[in-house]
């Protein structure tokens, strides 16, 4: 594993690298979720994954969470960074190799909302938080437009009990339920399986 640190318009954010051979022509980039790292038991299910299907694996630190703070910026700033990152990626360490992106919980939305401006041609989608809990009594806010407005394959992995909803499945979009919750650590393997299973089809 190596790291590597990229400056951004919103500060310095860390790249880790794996599998970085000559013989991998796809790469799977992967953001973390608001308040965690790429430490996430998914994440590194997913990292896994990819390696053992022959990609090179990255999981991209925000700059946020890189300057010690666990609360996320607006979107607009975390889109930013991390099309800056996939860019100078995908002229260096990623050169020559097709990208699929994607992440867990915030880091899913980031992708997605991202995915045509870095050039994905897939997104990875863990935990993506459909529709967040209600405050005040306000009716809930699907976030369903920004997976919608994915236009590559797209694999949606949520534990079935999780509080934030379900996305239905799409013309481009499957959808795969595991056990558990929003963290999707009750059944690692299942998620790396899903994972594995997509990436045949997409690398």
């Amino acid at each position: 594993m190596t790291i590597v640190e990229l400056e951004t318009p919103h500060g310095t954010a860390r790249a880790h690298l794996y599998g970085f051979d000559e013989a991998a022509a796809a790469a799977l980039v992967l953001g973390h979720g608001a308040g965690g790292g790429p430490d996430a038991p998914d994440l590194v299910a997913a990292r896994k994954a990819a390696l053992s299907e022959g990609l090179a694996a990255v999981l991209v630190e925000q700059p946020y969470r890189v300057a010690g703070r666990r609360a996320p910026p607006r979107a607009p700033q975390l889109d930013a960074a991390w099309i800056s990152v996939v860019e100078q990626l995908a002229a260096r360490e990623l050169s020559g190799r097709r990208l699929i992106v994607g992440g867990r919980s915030a880091g899913a939305r980031v992708a997605c909302r991202t995915a045509q401006a870095t050039g994905a041609v897939a997104v990875l989608s863990l935990a993506f938080p459909l529709e967040p809990p209600s405050r005040d009594g306000k009716p809930r806010q699907s976030r369903l437009s920004e997976l919608d407005a994915v236009r590559v394959p797209t694999l949606a992995v949520q534990g079935e009990r999780d509080p934030f909803g379900l996305p239905p499945p799409g013309r481009l979009r499957e959808v795969v339920t595991v056990s558990g919750d929003h963290a999707l650590k009750a059944d690692l393997d299942a998620v790396g399986a899903a994972v594995k299973s997509w990436l045949r089809k997409v690398r």
